[in-house]
């Protein structure tokens, strides 16, 4: 996995962690999947990548 892409992932997830946390605050459901959907996207990026390295070698 590059280092971008690494970090364009963290990014999301944070992203994905701070909506989540804006939802529940504001007891606003809608906006805590949101943030939740971002966190999963993001990590099934990571896994993709992973599994990219894994078989590149």
């Amino acid at each position: 996995m590059g280092a971008g892409d690494k970090a364009r992932h963290a990014a999301e997830k944070a992203k994905g962690k701070a909506e989540e946390a804006v939802g529940k605050a504001t007891d606003n459901p809608t906006r805590t999947g949101h943030g939740q959907r971002k966190q999963t996207k993001a990590d099934l990026k990571q896994a993709a990548e992973k599994t990219k390295d894994a078989f590149k070698d």
